[in-house]
C-alpha cells in the first residue's frame, strides 16, 4: 500500500489530475455514474418509503471490478466527482458499489477549478460524503422515474407508443406551446407617432448632425400614452394643427448615465449568450465548456490544465484571488481608470441558488485568449474567449454617456417654449467613457431595446429657435411576442424557477429530440404532437405541469439539500395525489390515436385536403380521404409556424416499385427511411435507400452468386453497402459472415504491392482505408493512396 487513489468522472479529468498530485496518486475515472435505476421496470419500492433499487449501470461491471482492485492496494480512496448533488451523488455510489465500507479510510473532496493549487488544496481539506446532497439527487432521480415512468404509458396508449412525460421537460414544452399560441391569438393594435426633422434656425450650411427627430410627447401639457393617436384621421388632425408652427427650444437636460458591466457568467447565462453571439445550442456549449473545465494541453511548462472554473453554477460569486488578478491585468491592459475603485460584487438572483458555489469564470485571466488560440479547437477557443471577456468585463469600470433630453415648444406664433400647446422630445447619447465595453458588450434578445444607442444631438439652448425640415405621422403595429429560441426560453425557465444549471440544456435537447418541439430558423415551436400532449397534459396533470407547482418543487429539493427537509416526506406528499389523478386519467383521458387536424393544403395525388397526424414516426401529412387515396408525405414549417409539405430529397437509382412497376414515395419507418409503392396497401412493395447528403441513393436487391459462405456453406448473395458491393451469408441472421468485394479500380496497397487498399468504417463510424491482405498486411491510412510519377518523385 503505497500510494492514495482518486476517483473521478471522466478520463480527461483524471489525466489533468494526475499531472498536479503526483506518484504518490493513482487517479481514476469512473465514466460518470456507476449505479442507476433499471431500464426495464420502475425500480421503486412505493410502498416502502420509495426505496431505490439500483443497479450496476451497463459496461460498467469491468469498471467496478478494476476499482475494486486498486482500492485493496490504496492507503486512503478520496472521491473527487463533481462539487454539484450529482457529483456528491456519484461518490456515494462509487462508495456503495465498490463495497468499501469502513476497510479504509474515505474522504470526499470537491474543488472549483481544477488547477494545481486547487487540487491540492482539495486533498489537504477532504470532509465526509454530504447525505443532504445525496438525499435531493436522490429524491430528484425518485421524482422524475415516477412522473416518467406513471405518465408515459398513459401516453402511449392515448397518444403513441414512445411518448415519454416529464416533470421538467413536460413544463418546458408548456412554455413553448402556450407562447406559440399567444403568438396565434394576437391581434395587431394600431397607433401612430407625430415625428419632425429638426434643426437649429438660421444655418448657412447644415453638418452632419445638425438635422435630428423629434417625437412629439405632450399635448397641452399632458403626456401622450402610446396609443393616444389611434389611427391616421388622428394623426391627420394633429398634422394640420402643427401646421404654420414654430419650434422653440425649451427644457435642456444633461447629465452623466452610467451602465454598470453584466456579471460573470452562470450556466444560463453562458447557455443564452453562446446561442445569441456564436450561434451554439445549450448541449453544444456545455459539452464546450465541459473540454475547458477538465483540461485543455495548451503546451509549453503548462501542458494539459483546466481553463474555466465548474460550468453548472446558479452564483455570480468570484473568488478575492481572481478579482484581484483581474483588477491587476486591467490595469496593466487599459489603465487604472478602467479598474473600480473597489471590486464590483454581483447578488446572484436565481431561486434557489448555491451561494457557496463561484461564476463561471477563467482560472486564470493571465492566459488570454489569443495566446492560447493555436492549442485550442475552433468551439473551445470561441467559447473560452466569451468566458474570458465576460468576466474581465464584470470587474471593469462603468462605461459613461453624455445623455441629453430636449423638449421642443410647438405652435403657431408661440413665444416661448412653456405652455406651449404641443411637446416634442429629442435623446441623444454620447459615449464619454468606454469602461468596459472596451472588452465586451452583451447581446440582446429579439425584442430587447439598447438604452444606450449612441445617437448625436447639435447644440441646443434654451429658447433656440428651430427650423422644421419635415413633420409626419408614422403608422405603427404593436407586434406579438416573439418565439422562443433556446437562449431565451433558458431565460424563462430560469426566471420562472423550472429545473437547475445541469437540467437546462438536456431537457430542450430531450423535447427536440421527441418531436414535441422543433427549431425552425433557430426558433422553438411546438408541433402537432406537443400540443396535443401538453393539453392531454393540463388536463389530467395539471400539478405536473403548473409553473409555481414545479418551481416550488425545486424549492423542497434545495430544502432537502440543506437539510431542513426529509426526502421521503417529500415524496409522500407528491405521490398520493398524484397517483389518484393517475387512475383517473386511465380511464377519462380521450383516445387521440385516430384523430386529426385539418389543414388547407391540397392532397398532389387527388387536391382533397390534407390532414395532420402523427404515427409511432412523429407526425405526417395524409389525405382526407383515406383509404381511397393513400398519399402520405413528412411536413414541414416555416418561419410563421406555417405547414406546408415537406421538400422531396433527389433519389438516385430505380424508384419503380419492384412489385408492381408503379412509382414509388420516400416514406420515413421506426428504422428510417425507404420507398414505399404508391398503390400501397394494394401492393407493399418497398426499396431499401441509403443516406447521401440531404439526398438518398436506393440500394440494389441482393444478387444470387455461386459464391458459399467460408463458414456455413450456404450460398452468398452480393449486397451494395456504404463502402461498395459486398457478399453477405443468406443465412443472416443466424450466420453474419461477409465477403467485402474489391472494386475494380482500388488503388493497389502500396506497403505489400498485393493487396487493394479499401474502405473500412472504424469503431465510433470514423472511415479509414487498409489493404484487403490484413492481418498479414497491416497497411492502414485516413486516405487513400495516391500514385506518384517517377518523373514527379
Amino acid at each position: 500500500m503505497d500510494h492514495k487513489l482518486v476517483i473521478v468522472e471522466s478520463p480527461a479529468k483524471a489525466k489533468t489530475i494526475q499531472k498536479y498530485l503526483g506518484a504518490g496518486y493513482r487517479v481514476m475515472a469512473s465514466m460518470g455514474h456507476v449505479r442507476d435505476l433499471p431500464k426495464s421496470k420502475i425500480g421503486i419500492d412505493i410502498d416502502n418509503d420509495f426505496t431505490p433499487v439500483y443497479e450496476i449501470s451497463e459496461g460498467k461491471d469491468k469498471l467496478i471490478a478494476e476499482l475494486k482492485r486498486e482500492i485493496k492496494t490504496a492507503d486512503a480512496i478520496y472521491l473527487a466527482t463533481d462539487h454539484d448533488r450529482e457529483g456528491e451523488a456519484i461518490a456515494w455510489h462509487i462508495l456503495q458499489a465498490a463495497n468499501i465500507g469502513k476497510r479504509k479510510p474515505v474522504y470526499r473532496i470537491t474543488f472549483n477549478e481544477i488547477t494545481k493549487d486547487a487540487i491540492q488544496n482539495a486533498i489537504r481539506n477532504p470532509r465526509e460524503i454530504d447525505a443532504n446532497l445525496v438525499d435531493a439527487q436522490q429524491a430528484r432521480r425518485v421524482l422524475d422515474r415516477l412522473v416518467g415512468y406513471k405518465i408515459s404509458p398513459i401516453l402511449w396508449a392515448k397518444v403513441r407508443r414512445g411518448l415519454s412525460a416529464g416533470r421538467v421537460q413536460s413544463v418546458a414544452v408548456r412554455m413553448v406551446v402556450e407562447r406559440e399560441r399567444e403568438i396565434e391569438s394576437f391581434v395587431p393594435k394600431e397607433y401612430w407617432t407625430i415625428e419632425a426633422d429638426l434643426s437649429p434656425a438660421g444655418l448657412k450650411k447644415l453638418g452632419k448632425h445638425d438635422i435630428f427627430r423629434a417625437i412629439l410627447h405632450a399635448r397641452n401639457g399632458k403626456k401622450l400614452d402610446k396609443f393616444a393617436i389611434p389611427s391616421k384621421d388622428a394623426a391627420d388632425a394633429v398634422l394640420a394643427a402643427l401646421e404654420g408652427a414654430n419650434y422653440l427650444v425649451g427644457t435642456v437636460t444633461r447629465k452623466d448615465k452610467r451602465r454598470s458591466p453584466a456579471p460573470p457568467f452562470i450556466t444560463s447565462t453562458l447557455q443564452q449568450e453562446a446561442s445569441r453571439k456564436l450561434g451554439f445550442s445549450s448541449k453544444r456549449t456545455m459539452q464546450v465548456a465541459q473540454k475547458l473545465y477538465e483540461g485543455v494541453d495548451i503546451g509549453g511548462k503548462d501542458g494539459t490544465v483546466g481553463l474555466i472554473t465548474y460550468m453548472r453554477t446558479d452564483s455570480t460569486n468570484v473568488s478575492v484571488d481572481a478579482q484581484n488578478e483581474a483588477r491587476t491585468l486591467i490595469t496593466e491592459l487599459y489603465g487604472k481608470e478602467y479598474a473600480p475603485a473597489k471590486p464590483n460584487i454581483y447578488k446572484t438572483k436565481a431561486k434557489g441558488a448555491q451561494e457557496a458555489h463561484e461564476a463561471i469564470r477563467p482560472t486564470s485571466v493571465v492566459r488570454r485568449p489569443d495566446q492560447l488560440k493555436a492549442a485550442l479547437g475552433r468551439d473551445e477557443f470561441r467559447l473560452y474567449d466569451l468566458i474570458w471577456k465576460r468576466f474581465m468585463a464584470s470587474q471593469m469600470a462603468a462605461a459613461i454617456f453624455d445623455s441629453t433630453s430636449v423638449d421642443i415648444g410647438a405652435g403657431a406664433g408661440i413665444k416661448t417654449a412653456a405652455g406651449a400647446p404641443f411637446t416634442f422630445r429629442a435623446t441623444g447619447s454620447v459615449l464619454k467613457f468606454n469602461g468596459f465595453l472596451a472588452v465586451y458588450n452583451v447581446s440582446l434578445d429579439e425584442g430587447d431595446e439598447d438604452e444606450d444607442k449612441e445617437a448625436l444631438l447639435p447644440p441646443l439652448n434654451e429658447g433656440q429657435a428651430l427650423d422644421l425640415h419635415d413633420l409626419f405621422g408614422e403608422q405603427h403595429f404593436t407586434t406579438p411576442p416573439p418565439r422562443y429560441t433556446e437562449a431565451t426560453l433558458v431565460k424563462q425557465m430560469e426566471s420562472e424557477g423550472i429545473g437547475r444549471p445541469s437540467t437546462y440544456a438536456p431537457t430542450i435537447s430531450t423535447i427536440v429530440a421527441r418531436e414535441y418541439v422543433e427549431l425552425v430558423e433557430k426558433k422553438l415551436m411546438p408541433t402537432t404532437l406537443g400540443r396535443v400532449v401538453t393539453d392531454l397534459l393540463v388536463e389530467h396533470f395539471k400539478d405536473i405541469v403548473d409553473y409555481n407547482f414545479t418551481s416550488d418543487m425545486e424549492q423542497r429539493l434545495d430544502d432537502i439539500a440543506e437539510g431542513q427537509r426529509r426526502w421521503v416526506p417529500v415524496l409522500r406528499e407528491f405521490y398520493d395525489p398524484f397517483a389518484l389523478r393517475l387512475h383517473a386519467a386511465e380511464t377519462e383521458m380521450r383516445n387521440v390515436k385516430r384523430e386529426e387536424i385539418k389543414t388547407e393544403l391540397p392532397c398532389p395525388q387527388c387536391s382533397t385536403h390534407l390532414v395532420i397526424k402523427w404515427g409511432r414516426n412523429g407526425e405526417f401529412l395524409a389525405c382526407s380521404r383515406y383509404p381511397e387515396c393513400s398519399w402520405t408525405g413528412d411536413l414541414e414549417r416555416d418561419g410563421e409556424g406555417g405547414i406546408h409539405i415537406a421538400s422531396q430529397p433527389e433519389i438516385f437509382g430505380n424508384t419503380n416499385c419492384p412489385e408492381c412497376d408503379n412509382p414509388m414515395s420516400l416514406k420515413k419507418g421506426r428504422f428510417g427511411p425507404f420507398l414505399a409503392c404508391n398503390n400501397y396497401p394494394t401492393c407493399k412493395g418497398i426499396r431499401k435507400v441509403r443516406a447521401q447528403g440531404k439526398d438518398f441513393v436506393v440500394i440494389p436487391p441482393p444478387k444470387p452468386t455461386e459464391e458459399k459462405c467460408p463458414k456455413c456453406n450456404r450460398p452468398m448473395v452480393q449486397k451494395e453497402g456504404k463502402f461498395g458491393p459486398f457478399l453477405s451469408c443468406t443465412g443472416y441472421p443466424e450466420c453474419r459472415s461477409i465477403v467485402r468485394l474489391t472494386p475494380n479500380d482500388a488503388p493497389t496497397c502500396p506497403q505489400c504491392g498485393e493487396g487493394k487498399v479499401v474502405a473500412k468504417r472504424a469503431r465510433g463510424g470514423r472511415t479509414f482505408f487498409s489493404c484487403t491482405r490484413y492481418p498479414d498486411c497491416t497497411y492502414a491510412s485516413n486516405a487513400l493512396p495516391v500514385a506518384v510519377s517517377e518523373e514527379v518523385a
